[in-house]
């Protein structure tokens, strides 16, 4: 007879499957030296059986926390880093923080060194375990919490994002506030949730306006500088140009407006450009840049804190949290030149890997952080000068 009342022993789940309490504990422990029909059959038992593994934590939270990026080579990444380390820190918990190298779902063995470490808990930041590593988790009582998901999740699975929808309607209603009625947006790859959230904000500010919105406008990609640069190159170097662009990324806008000062235009009096995150470099940059904050290092902290909270046994209240947005208006917006944009004063050079900033504005430890009132619109190599 089944049981569900958490009750099941070890010996009860050797005997269902027909195999030694040894490997029933070796899958338990995430050995790796189990073959994997064996593993799927004490694994569906333990789930029909309702086993419950005794924590041997004790009740004090000490250790460390597994902070996995899909990738981490960005300011947007560091943010998630400083919120998250202004709670473990305090607590006394550390981080050890690994990449899944782009990918948004963890290799499969990627649970088994997670038992190995046995962390409090584990913060995945716009990656998701699959269905398999989160019964592993479960059964192990290691808590994990989403960050920014990139997929809609079940209500089981806890998760801290922002209100990215409201974002791309913010940032889109501000540029047709300013009287522009091309405009593009440039968002994250498109298998990721907060990217297309971005989009139906943009093509929801369209609709209420009561504008078209140009097919060939809407582009995906990654939320990097060399992206921005690219597809700024393209869009901004033909002759039926958008006004404005709405970019994905704060770096993704850099990358933007230097392809702009590459094609001789200004910003933001040829072209204007809204970024998305409020990154610190954003209000330093040579034109600080207009963007929405989703205020990542708060998101980041407020999923540490339900983390810590969920390695201590206590219930979280709920286990979806979205952040508002908030539109930080500067300098890289204003009204369109002209209803349409003519055409470019010179042909545009093809888009090739982003050039390297010259030696000579590389940002300097004597520099003072105010944006110097001297800096020129005229074309410049880097957005940061």
């Amino acid at each position: 007879m089944t049981k569900s009342d958490g009750s099941a022993t070890i010996a009860l789940i050797a005997s269902d499957v027909g195999v030694s309490v040894t490997t029933v504990s070796k899958v338990l422990n995430g050995r790796s030296d189990v073959a994997a029909r064996t593993r799927e059959l004490v694994e569906a038992s333990l789930q029909r059986h309702g086993y419950r593994r005794r924590s041997r934590r004790p009740p004090a939270v000490t250790g460390h926390v597994d902070l996995v990026f899909h990738e981490f080579d960005t300011a947007w990444a560091m943010e998630v880093i400083r919120g998250v380390e202004e709670v473990t820190s305090p607590a006394r918990v550390e981080l050890v923080i690994s990449q899944l190298g782009g990918r948004h779902r963890p290799p499969r063995h990627w649970a088994d060194d997670v038992l190995h470490r046995s962390p409090l808990g584990v913060l995945l930041v716009l990656c998701h375990p699959t269905e398999s590593q989160r019964r592993l988790l479960a059964r192990q009582r290691i808590p994990f919490v989403v960050l920014d998901t990139d997929s809609a999740t079940a209500a089981s699975v806890p998760t801290v994002g922002s209100n990215n929808f409201n974002g791309g309607l913010l940032a889109t209603r501000h540029l047709i506030e300013l009287g522009h009625r091309r405009i593009a947006v440039v968002s994250g790859p498109a298998d990721v949730l907060c990217s297309r959230a971005r989009v139906a904000g943009f093509r929801s500010a369209h609709d209420e306006a009561g504008l078209p919105v140009d097919p060939a406008f809407v582009r995906y990609g990654a939320f990097t500088g060399q992206a921005g640069y690219e597809h700024g190159m393209q869009l901004l170097g033909s002759a039926d140009r958008p006004t404005a662009v709405f970019a994905g990324s704060d770096t993704q806008a850099m990358g933007m407006i230097r392809a702009a000062r590459r094609l001789g235009l200004a910003v933001p009096a040829d072209v204007s450009i809204v970024g998305y995150d409020n990154v610190p470099i954003s209000a330093w940059a040579a034109t600080p840049l207009t963007t929405v904050d989703q205020h990542v290092a708060d998101m980041a902290g407020t999923a540490a804190r339900m983390l810590l909270d969920l390695a201590r046994g206590i219930d979280v209240p709920t286990t979806r949290i979205d952040l508002v947005t908030e539109l930080i208006v500067r300098e890289t917006t204003g009204p369109p030149a002209s209803p349409s944009a003519g055409p470019l004063p010179a042909p545009a050079p093809s888009a090739g890997p982003l050039p390297a900033p010259a030696p000579s504005v590389s940002p300097s430890p004597a520099v003072s952080p105010a944006p110097a009132p001297s800096v020129s619109p005229s074309p410049s190599p880097s957005p940061f000068a």
